[in-house]
């Protein structure tokens, strides 16, 4: 989803009485964000009912902290302990809950009772108890930083309620860009509902207008549009937005639906308005990375609409960067198949299993979601296919894809072209590596693969040079490119520059076995041999290959160090 407006909108303060996305916690006694929480239970005391919600907490499991701080303070009363129990119902989703647990007293804290009233309202919405949220909303108590949402979810609380004057206000704060934007966004559904259809048109156009227009208003309006018999005028407003994005899976079949003369989408009912209007605040805390008030918001958004796919698979990334892949899992999940976010969805539920090296079950729901001839899909499964080292399928997955292209992506040439480097295709490895940078002639990447793989095979070695230089003027702290501009002065016979810039490749990837073996033959070629062999002993150290394995082990056994005097150039063309 694009809300580029949204990275200009100021940044937002954390809830105080949260514990961090990174582990740290918020005031009190609270346990290492390492320590198991089926230990820190063990204490069924109602401190150790705290702790353990705390270890939960700082480790991403707001469902088990949730339990835990409630079952705490039940027995305690505790306003603290009431204030986490809140804070971890919200992020569990269980947003009843948290808004009969919304903290209101003298001593609970600030920032909790804010995001309290506003877990209020929304559930309010979400009961139909329009009045009693729009009492809420219009209270001059919610302030920062939930201000915005508040004046963004007024006017449909008032729509819920028939209040039509109170509906069709604009909302404003001041200074506030995100207000301004998606509060005309929102006013413009407001007057569609209210049959008010030229002055919906007015708005939705103005959204739509901007140099950059989100995602959300090319479909607001060129759904509006359909909605009035004006399928044409709704093509044009596609077209033209894909034209910019021909990448936005949502516009694309927005487009495909209306060229077929399917019907419309309906318009947003009160509650799916209400989600749509907190889903911007949530994007821009997410890119301010406020990420536990972004969790939040997209809580109350689901509460608010269930159905909202884009909104599910955000809190899937959200679970996931905390670590708790199970909760991610079930957040990618929910997308079904014939959803805009399926395919991204399972592509991401796919790789969390591949990061738990669960590499069997990642690769079947990679191949279940390929079928569908998805092209997002089928890259996901080539990508996991070449993780797995399994190239001559990826290969296959690749060439399929690329041949539905009239121009091939720069990426999944590369890709290709990696998979073929590794088969060792060459020939059609570096076609395709020389088609991508074609296209992308300042990409760094791509300058380092092309340029490293000739200078491993000791061809264009100048051309080579010059690429790889560029590539680590564009990066210059990537171990991989400094290591492959160390070896292509170690190609060229310059050691004591190899030397130089392989020992800097070190510093950036200490652990990586094929940098330390580079660097092991430059110190042998300097004269360093102590050095050199300390390097070799190393590499047996970090896993490589079976190719670098038996090259280091090779030049401990024969102590002669690398073959030969020095390396054979290919003759430049």
């Amino acid at each position: 989803m694009r809300l580029s407006l949204l990275l200009a909108a100021a940044p937002l303060v954390l809830l105080a009485a949260c514990a961090t996305a990174s582990g740290g916690a918020g005031p009190g006694p609270s346990a290492s964000a390492d320590a198991p929480v089926r230990e820190v239970a063990g204490n069924a005391s109602p401190y150790g009912m705290f702790l353990a919600g705390e270890a939960a907490l700082n480790n991403g499991k707001s469902v088990e902290a949730a339990r835990f701080f409630d079952q705490a303070r039940q027995e305690t009363g505790d306003s603290l302990i009431a204030e986490r129990a809140f804070t971890s119902a919200l992020l569990a989703g269980e947003i009843q809950k948290a808004a009969a647990l919304a903290p209101t007293g003298d001593d609970a804290t600030e920032a909790a009772k804010r995001l309290g009233k506003l877990v209020v309202a929304v559930e309010d919405i979400a009961d139909g108890k329009g009045q009693a949220a729009k009492a809420i909303l219009t209270d001059q108590n919610i302030a920062f930083p939930h201000k915005s949402a508040a004046a963004l979810l007024a006017p449909w609380a008032a729509a819920q309620v028939g209040d039509l004057e109170g509906s069709l206000v604009r909302p404003e704060v001041r200074g506030d860009r995100l207000v301004d934007y998606f509060g005309q966004l929102g006013q413009a559904a407001l007057f569609e509902r209210a049959k008010r259809y030229d002055e919906a048109e007015t708005d939705f156009k103005a959204a739509f207008s901007v140099e950059n227009p989100t995602e959300m208003a090319v479909l607001s309006y060129g759904g509006f549009l359909e909605r009035r018999g004006r399928r044409v005028d709704a093509l044009a407003v596609y077209a033209e937005d894909l034209s910019h994005d021909p990448d936005s899976l949502a516009v694309k079949a927005a487009q495909a639906r209306a060229a077929a003369g399917k019907p419309a989408p309906p318009p947003p009912t009160i509650r799916e308005g209400a989600a749509e209007a907190l889903i911007a605040p949530a994007a821009t805390m997410i890119a301010a990375k406020q990420t536990q008030l972004a969790l939040a918001y997209l809580r109350l958004v689901l509460r608010l609409d269930p159905t909202r796919d884009d909104a599910w698979v955000m809190v899937g990334d959200l679970m996931e960067a905390s670590g708790d892949l199970d909760s991610a899992r079930v957040a990618y999940a929910h997308p079904k198949a014939g959803s805009t976010e399926f395919s991204t969805a399972q592509a991401k539920l796919a790789w969390t299993y591949q990061s738990a090296d669960d590499k069997e079950t990642a690769l079947k729901l990679a191949r279940a979601a390929a079928i569908s001839g998805d092209i997002d899909a089928r890259i996901t499964l080539a990508d996991l296919l070449r993780s797995d080292e399994q190239y001559a399928e990826a290969v296959k997955v690749l060439d399929g894809v690329i041949a539905d292209q009239k121009t091939p992506d720069w990426r999944l040439l590369y890709s290709r072209g990696v998979a073929q480097e590794r088969l060792d295709h060459w020939p059609a490895a570096q076609a395709d590596l020389q088609a991508a940078l074609k296209q992308r002639p300042d990409e760094p990447e791509l300058l380092n693969y092309l340029g490293y793989s000739w200078i491993d095979r000791g061809e264009h070695m100048q051309e080579a040079l010059g690429m790889v230089q560029k590539a680590v003027a564009a990066d210059p702290r990537s171990g991989a490119m400094i290591d492959s501009l160390g070896w292509a002065y170690y190609r060229l016979g310059d050691y004591k520059q190899a030397v130089d810039k392989l020992e800097q490749a070190v510093e950036f990837e200490a652990g990586d076995p094929e940098i330390n073996d580079h660097l092991g033959d430059a110190y042998w070629r300097v004269g360093r041999k102590d050095e050199a062999q300390f390097q070799w002993r190393r590499v047996l150290t970090l896993k490589p290959d079976d190719k670098i394995k038996a090259s280091a082990e090779a030049k401990l056994a024969s102590g002669l160090g690398p073959d030969g005097p020095a390396p054979k150039l290919a003759k430049e063309p």
